[in-house]
């Protein structure tokens, strides 16, 4: 059959091309005789893999030498905990912006480490906005402050940076990384799971400055700590050796795209295609606060919640799947990351006003 427009949050659709070489590779790597699935991490043939694919990511996001880049386990969940258990350096808090339900996870895991001081909350009208910086109430003392850049579930973005002096800036950026332009510099740590603009689950990146390595008080254990992955190139144990292989591959076809600069234009168009719809229709609805609005997930809702299964249903039958909202929210939501092609979101958008004219 026919490949889907795939809208699904994570694992999400990636880019046909990537697929496609990973088909031709699968039994042979660039004449090797064997899959990377069964390669050595440590022989000479993964070990190339592993090298330039960190390059390649160090040049798309223009990461300065001071930053290390980790190829870790456990998804950005793992490290709701482990930045806490490595930055707190010994201070009595860190600060924190609740801007919905993974905010509200890393302020969860945080608090069995130190004081955690929610600065600003977008919970007063259910998390359809980012914070202004105006409002927040931040510490000077803090160990770092920490935001989360994308709500994949709220469909709420940060279009800014946040300013905080001296005390590090960390962010959570799972669900839109390599989607824009990014000064790393101006952060003490990102951190993002793989599986929306990276490639497959199973693969978590962590740029931290070197400063912030091999700080923590008390010491973590060896698997938790910062210091061990950073001494060992992200090789101590086995890393998860095909999907950095994956990784690499959609970094070196960003890069034949025009680096980051061009794909920030195209997700602003399949942004702006879906957004402007929505914005005239009278059936369907998107919650959040317009400058806010997310360029990677769109959640919406229709007229009515009966029409939902019927909407799915149509949907389907027109290959476009995984549009259904997240269980905590409800309602339906879109998410196009890099891979979504513009054919994709004119595909939903044509099928949306196709069912309003039905059913309006």
């Amino acid at each position: 059959m026919a490949r889907v427009f795939n809208f699904s949050a994570g694992p999400a659709t990636l880019p046909e091309a990537v697929l496609q070489q990973a088909a031709a590779e699968m039994l042979d790597w660039n004449g090797s005789g064997q899959s990377v699935m069964e390669m050595s991490h440590r022989g000479k043939e993964y070990m190339a893999i592993h090298a330039q694919a960190e390059a390649d990511l160090r040049e798309l996001m223009g990461i300065p030498a001071n930053y290390k880049v980790l190829f870790l386990q456990g998804g950005a969940t793992l490290q709701f905990s482990m930045i806490p258990m490595n930055l707190m350096r010994g201070k009595s808090g860190a600060d924190y912006v609740n801007t919905g339900e993974w905010a509200k996870k890393a302020i969860k895991e945080a608090k069995p480490f130190g004081q955690v001081n929610v600065v600003a909350s977008a919970e007063d009208a259910n998390f359809s906005y980012a914070p202004a910086q105006s409002g927040w109430k931040l510490d000077p003392n803090a160990a770092y402050v920490h935001y989360t850049a994308n709500e994949t579930i709220g469909g709420v973005e940060f279009h800014w940076v946040p300013e905080t002096g001296d005390v590090p800036l960390v962010c959570d950026m799972s669900s839109n990384i390599l989607s824009k332009s990014v000064d790393v510099s101006k952060y003490g740590l990102i951190y993002a799971g793989a599986q929306k603009n990276i490639g497959p689950a199973g693969l978590t990146i962590v740029i931290v400055r070197d400063d912030l390595i091999g700080q923590a008080q008390p010491k973590p254990i060896t698997m938790l700590d910062y210091k061990t992955h950073a001494d060992n190139d992200s090789m101590y144990n086995t890393p998860p050796t095909y999907s950095i292989y994956i990784a690499g591959l959609v970094f070196q076809l960003l890069k034949k795209q025009g680096g980051l600069v061009a794909i920030e234009k195209k997700n602003i168009e399949k942004a702006n295609l879906l957004y402007d719809f929505l914005d005239n229709s009278q059936f369907f609805k998107n919650p959040v606060k317009r400058e806010d609005r997310s360029r990677m997930n769109i959640p919406f809702t229709l007229k009515d919640e009966s029409f939902d299964e019927a909407f799915l249903k149509g949907a389907k039958e027109r290959n476009m799947i995984q549009l259904k909202g997240h269980r905590s929210v409800g309602g339906m939501r879109a998410s196009i990351y890099n891979a979504m092609p513009v054919e994709g979101v004119q595909a939903l958008v044509a099928y949306m006003k196709e069912f309003e004219a039905k059913n309006g």
